[in-house]
């Protein structure tokens, strides 16, 4: 089995990318296997001077050697359980110590999968006006609706202010699911949990839409590339997605 390496970024998204990873294995090996897993967690206050600047250059240098500890440790391929992170991800790739799962390629696969044709997308200000998940919806005949703007300002507040930090509040879950019952009205058919923070919120059991949880789906996929017989198919770049059996 291919050894997966797990590029965290915030703590909360990380540790919940990792437990998924290793059930998920539990599930396809047996009871207590799972792929070799090795975790890197560059500490994400490094970077959040950077982002808020807009210097992706930066974020690239810190997120690189987060990749480049996983290859140092023997991982053949990474993960990162950070869709914003993707915005510079997708300009540093072919320059990273090792080939990656693309967590928008992933997703938006999985809405290709179930039919749907219209996805509401929910995340940091950054993911859901930025081109990570629009470009890959674009190319596969998606559209996809964002809330207002003072809603996508609540919400990116929300995830940096508590759910990165681990605080959990009735207050902020009920306006995730305003959130995304306002874009049902709109005609979403399903909604994109485009932080790896919002399922510790959001869930089958509260969302008004089926959900996409982007930071199991990116695990759930990585155990899947792990357990393949044949070689990764690239050195370099992106992994290509295969829909999972």
């Amino acid at each position: 089995m291919k050894t997966i390496g797990i590029a965290a970024h915030s703590a909360e998204g990380g540790a919940l990318c990792f437990i998924t990873a290793c059930r998920e294995g539990g599930k396809v090996l047996g009871e207590h296997n799972h792929p070799e897993i090795i975790v890197s967690a560059i500490p994400m206050s490094i970077s959040m001077p950077a982002w808020n600047s807009d210097d992706h250059d930066t974020v690239a240098k810190h997120l690189g050697r987060g990749v480049q500890h996983l290859a140092d440790a023997g991982a053949d391929f990474f993960i990162c359980p950070d869709n914003t992170a993707h915005i510079v991800l997708e300009k540093a790739v072919d320059d990273l110590a090792l080939p990656g799962l693309h967590i928008a390629e992933v997703v938006c696969t999985e809405i290709k999968a179930n039919g749907w044709s219209k996805a509401a997308l929910l995340g940091t200000n950054w993911t859901m006006t930025g081109p990570v998940y629009k470009n890959i919806l674009d190319r596969m005949e998606i559209d996809c609706l964002i809330p207002g703007s003072e809603t996508r300002q609540k919400i990116h507040d929300a995830i940096f202010n508590e759910l990165c930090n681990g605080e959990f509040t009735d207050e902020t879950t009920q306006l995730f699911v305003e959130a995304i019952e306002a874009l049902k009205r709109q005609g979403a058919e399903c909604v994109i949990l485009g932080c790896t923070e919002i399922p510790l919120i959001i869930t089958e059991d509260n969302s008004p839409l089926p959900i996409l949880d982007s930071t199991r789906l990116l695990a759930k996929y990585a155990v899947m590339e792990s357990i393949k017989e044949e070689p990764a198919t690239v050195q370099k770049g992106w992994i290509p997605v295969q829909l999972k059996d």
